[in-house]
């Protein structure tokens, strides 16, 4: 991304739109709907353009909450001249926050255009999914009771990113929902909130300032640090237990090799504060990405 970013100057319109889309965050919408295809596919029950019509509806929702984050964030105050983490375009005056909302609203637009799609393909549960993930994906840094202000931003994670994503994306493509789907989403939605709790701590001064209570300033750094623990306990613990109990195959365990790369990222948590734990950010989505991956194949088997 830094590539986008010339040294003389601010990036270009296109350069700052893509940046804006935080596009190094796009795995935790990708890797739900890979996820949910694989379970789909262990059932005999995959195809092609609903699960492509799942990946773009989630593309698009999380580019426009990004966006309205991205809005929302520099207009209460919470991206500064003191952030720490990646350069947001609001922040830096790339964009104005009006375009930035115009773009939210676009994405959302779309995605409800792509969701009317697969409610033709799955029926009308689908709608109501996709108008929910909708608003919290708005209500997230938006609206008068913004959910990443309150502490709610972990468990809006865990749940839109992880169990929703996961299991909707087997619905589009199975019309049910099973103990498989949901239990496959807890690991993605884990590692989804490992991402949010780099964030969180790396950014706890600055969220203080603002007041964006998010559970880290809430209940101290200590607790970030251990939710990160937790999430990689997660990752590591479902896939063994769906091969204990029988819902996967042996398969399922391929993405414990993926672990090791939480390592490097891990530690950085543990043990430091401010900008360096971009890396851990950087080296947490990677892990999420191959994770996801290797996930993918295990439960399609």
């Amino acid at each position: 991304m830094p590539a986008l970013v010339s040294a003389g100057g601010p990036p270009s319109p296109t350069a700052a739109w893509v940046l804006a889309t935080r596009p190094r965050t796009l795995v935790a919408g990708f890797v739900p709907v890979a996820v949910g295809s694989a379970v789909a596919f262990r059932e005999g029950r995959f195809s092609l353009l609903p699960a492509l019509g799942a990946l773009v509806g989630a593309l698009l929702i999380q580019i426009g909450t990004n966006l309205f984050n991205d809005a929302y964030d520099f207009k209460r105050g919470a991206d500064t001249g003191e952030r720490l983490g990646p350069a947001r375009a609001t922040q830096q005056g790339w964009l104005s926050p009006e375009a930035v909302m115009r773009g939210a609203i676009a994405c959302f637009a779309l995605a409800f255009v792509v969701g009317l799609y697969l409610v033709s393909v799955a029926g009308w549960p689908l709608l109501v999914v996709g108008v929910v993930s909708l608003v919290a994906g708005y209500a997230y840094t938006g609206g008068p009771f913004p959910l990443a202000y309150h502490g709610l931003g972990d468990a809006f994670v865990l749940v839109f990113f992880g169990l929703v994503a996961v299991s909707g994306t087997a619905f589009v493509l199975t019309q049910t929902v099973t103990p498989l789907a949901l239990a496959a989403g807890l690991p993605v939605g884990a590692l989804g909130v490992a991402l949010l709790a780099v964030n969180n701590v790396r950014d706890v001064k600055t969220d203080t300032a603002a007041n964006k209570r998010t559970l880290v300033v809430r209940l101290g750094v200590g607790f970030g640090r251990a939710e990160y623990v937790a999430a990689l306990l997660v990752a590591a613990v479902v896939p063994v237990a769906l091969w204990a109990v029988g819902l996967a195959s042996a398969a399922v365990l391929l993405p414990l090799v993926a672990l090791p790369l939480g390592a490097s990222p891990l530690r950085l948590v543990l043990r430091e504060s401010g900008p360096v734990l971009n890396q851990a950010l950087a080296g947490t989505a990677r892990l999420m990405l191959i994770y996801g991956v290797l996930f993918s194949v295990g439960l399609a088997r």
